[in-house]
């Protein structure tokens, strides 16, 4: 008795699809591919044009533009970088910046976590609706909070300090902190927390032992979003901020304003002031997509 016959799937048929498929399928894969390089590139273009202007001299940048490094590297020199470290005010502007964001992030996030763990998994009367009032502050913006904040701090002696600066951050940076480490600590299973308990963990020990580590996605992600907020700002440091000695926002803006075009200060000042997020970005970068995917999954 003869095996079962053998066919192939004609073309076209719906086994396997037709080469001419297979072929547009590819050429469109490739062309998304291309179209996102190029978009990337359209995208790190003006990095890029900052980063070659703060190697070229003033002169130079102000005959021909950054371009001219493609025909002539040779003219890139380090001495604008030179001339940032021997400005004081720019060197004093970047310590005051760390100064300011460093503290700031850092109280959001230990501020944010304790509060996110107990609208979460602590009873208390009126939990709901307060969360709702921290949730309704989101949508406060900063530039309402200036005058009244501005008296607030001139009564008690906060106005141009540090102090000051670190202090309203943190207050406009608590509502989102806790709305995004509220939710997600609220998706850890009650399972693994109830047995926590069991085994003796208080508190205190079980949100440092199971719900931090199990939150550092989210965490790491507030961390990021914080940081460069804070870093980046200059409406909150022109109002409170130290005139004296002021963020680096604020300092390189003073430089514009009155010095014009010492464009071999303000190019690597701008690039430094810059590549600082940057670079927490990229270190961080496995943990906030981390953190961002699990929210949207959740």
């Amino acid at each position: 008795m003869s095996g079962p016959v053998q066919t192939r799937p004609l073309p076209g048929s719906p086994g396997r699809p037709p080469v001419a498929a297979r072929l547009a399928a590819r050429a469109a894969g490739g062309a998304v591919r291309v179209f996102l390089v190029l978009a990337a590139l359209f995208w790190l273009l003006p990095t890029l044009g900052l980063l070659l202007s703060s190697f070229l001299s003033p002169t130079d940048l102000n005959r021909e533009g950054w371009w001219q490094v493609l025909s002539a590297p040779s003219r890139l020199t380090a001495a604008n970088y030179g001339d940032l470290l021997a400005n004081e005010t720019i060197t004093r502007a970047l310590i005051s910046t760390v100064a300011i964001t460093v503290p700031a992030t850092l109280l959001v996030i230990t501020l944010g976590a304790f509060a996110g763990y107990a609208f979460a998994w602590l009873e208390f009367p009126g939990r709901d609706w307060l969360f709702l009032l921290v949730v309704g502050l989101l949508v406060v913006p900063v530039q309402v909070a200036l005058i009244p904040v501005s008296e607030l701090f001139g009564s008690v002696g906060l106005f141009e300090t540090t102090a000051g600066v670190v202090l309203f951050h943190t207050a406009f940076g608590l509502p989102f902190a806790v709305f995004l480490l509220r939710n997600f600590f609220a998706e850890i299973p009650r399972e693994l927390l109830e047995a926590a308990r069991l085994d003796g963990a208080g508190e205190l020990r079980l949100f440092a032992r199971v719900v931090l580590p199990l939150g550092a996605p989210a965490i790491a992600s507030l961390g990021i979003f914080q940081f460069l907020w804070v870093w980046n700002d200059m409406l909150v440091a022109l109002v409170f901020a130290d005139s004296a000695n002021p963020p680096v926002t604020v300092a390189l803006q003073q430089q514009v304003r009155q010095f014009g075009n010492n464009i071999d200060v303000l190019a690597p000042g701008a690039f430094l002031s810059m590549v600082v997020p940057l670079l927490v970005f990229f270190a961080f970068q496995r943990q906030f997509v981390t953190g961002v995917m699990a929210g949207a999954v959740k």
